[in-house]
């Protein structure tokens, strides 16, 4: 595979002048996922005003009894956009800045290639994922986009440029790019603003990228050997969305043909060195806890590890954060107003997420919980842990200098082992693309 050929230039579709932006743009579909009231704030916010929440099924409600209906109503909602003229046409790369506070995470607007993405564990592939995927996830999803008129990204893309030689030269000369949206974001999430990027720049950055995919440049800037295959793009956030595009994708090429739309998939590419991207841990909470967790672990890891209670929630987390190497440390909140840091010595893996993720797995396989999900943000971990029969997994950070060599020299991280920031920086819903 050439990865080179991996990515086009898109068209997407924007909504029309006069449409309130502040009301269309929504966070990403798998935010908040257990928090369904932030949801319910997002939809008395919108109203019947057009918006990209009619567009998305929110994760928080996939499984509620009417998921099919749900389902009708988007694709409905898709078909009726279109008939009644709510968006318009936008040809070429798109330049996005969202602005989180004093930070100003710069992206763009690509559309990539699913012929050449593989998400297996064993992925070679030009795009690849950062973290492993769930199977079982895929399902509702491809259940939305099977019928669907429209995609809605909040795919991010990294890549690896440490010179800056794709996204910077483009944001540097930002002023003779044509405006062609700049909205505030609702409960919390900054600003957003789009440009479209002249025949000249995006030429000079399709050649930057083709330079960041030289087989040769890419084997000396991860020390592996010549001729291993090439990644020019990781997927950082909504790994599952990209892996449902191309799980939907093999199932209708054989019927559509390889030049239908639902070949390739928008995205925005951010450069993993942009100054105002942060990563944040993706903590882990327990439902249903019956087992005593911190006697499971002590089973599972012996000597190895260590629990110390402590009197606080940020006692726990000041701890968690001074772990250093390969001494991981993680935080333990509950049942009840309980908080404690294991340690453990001597972890077989790289990352602390890779060693307790098994663990989790079996422990809820075992019975010891009923299921497990997936929380963003440290202070939302605490409330939602604080009572009854839960317990929070507080996970570190993951130092993200380290992200594309470990993928690239040792595969995808365990599943959900990382987020590009916190649930309010993940990306709102503004482009769209035809998928029919």
């Amino acid at each position: 595979m050439d990865a080179t050929t991996c990515f086009r230039l898109p068209h997407v579709l924007l909504p029309r002048p006069g449409i309130d932006l502040a009301k269309w743009a929504v966070i990403a579909c798998d935010q908040y996922t257990s928090e369904p009231e932030y949801w319910r704030r997002v939809a008395l916010e919108v109203g019947d005003r057009p918006s990209s929440l009619h567009l998305i099924f929110p994760e928080a409600f996939i499984g509620a009894p009417d998921a099919e209906t749900r389902i009708a109503r988007i694709q409905d909602a898709m078909r009726s956009y279109l008939a009644d003229g709510v968006f318009r046409e936008q040809p070429g790369a798109v330049y996005v800045e969202r602005t989180l506070g004093e930070r100003v995470r710069r992206g763009v607007m690509l559309e990539l290639d699913l012929e050449q993405y593989d998400f297996s564990p064993e992925s070679s592939s030009p795009i690849r994922p950062t973290e492993g995927t769930m199977i079982e996830r895929l399902a509702p999803r491809i259940a939305v986009r099977r019928g669907a008129e429209l995609e809605l990204p909040h795919i991010l893309v990294l890549i690896d440029d440490p010179a800056g030689t794709v996204i910077e030269p483009v944001a540097a000369e930002r002023g003779a790019l044509e405006p062609l949206y700049e909205t505030d974001l609702m409960l919390g999430g900054g600003r957003v603003a789009g440009y479209g990027i002249d025949s000249v720049r995006s030429e000079r950055m399709v050649r930057a990228l083709h330079a960041l995919a030289e087989p040769g440049a890419f084997a000396a800037r991860y020390g592996v050997a010549a001729g291993t295959p090439v990644m020019l793009f990781a997927v950082g956030d909504g790994n599952h969305s990209l892996a449902t595009a191309k799980a939907y994708w093999d199932s209708v090429k054989g019927s559509v043909g390889m030049d239908h739309p639902s070949r390739f998939a928008l995205v925005e590419v951010v450069n993993i060195h942009d100054s105002a991207l942060e990563f944040a841990p993706i903590h882990r909470l327990l439902f249903g806890v019956s087992g005593d967790v911190r006697q499971a672990l002590a089973a599972e890891f012996g000597s190895r590890l260590t629990c110390t209670e402590l009197p606080s929630a940020v006692a726990m987390r000041e701890r968690v954060e001074a772990a250093e190497g390969r001494h991981h440390a993680a935080g333990l909140i509950g049942p009840g107003a309980r908080f404690s840091v294991i340690e453990i010595v001597d972890a077989p893996s790289a990352i602390a997420v890779a060693a307790l993720q098994p663990f989790i797995d079996r422990f809820v396989a075992g019975g010891g919980a009923a299921s497990v999900d997936y929380v963003h943000g440290d202070q939302a971990l605490q409330r939602l842990a604080a009572g009854g029969d839960k317990v929070g997994v507080h996970l570190p950070v993951l130092p993200k200098a380290d992200l594309t060599r470990m993928v690239v020299r040792e595969g995808p991280l365990p599943r959900k082992a990382f987020s590009m920031g916190e649930a309010n920086e993940k990306r709102y819903y503004v482009e769209a693309r035809r998928i029919r």
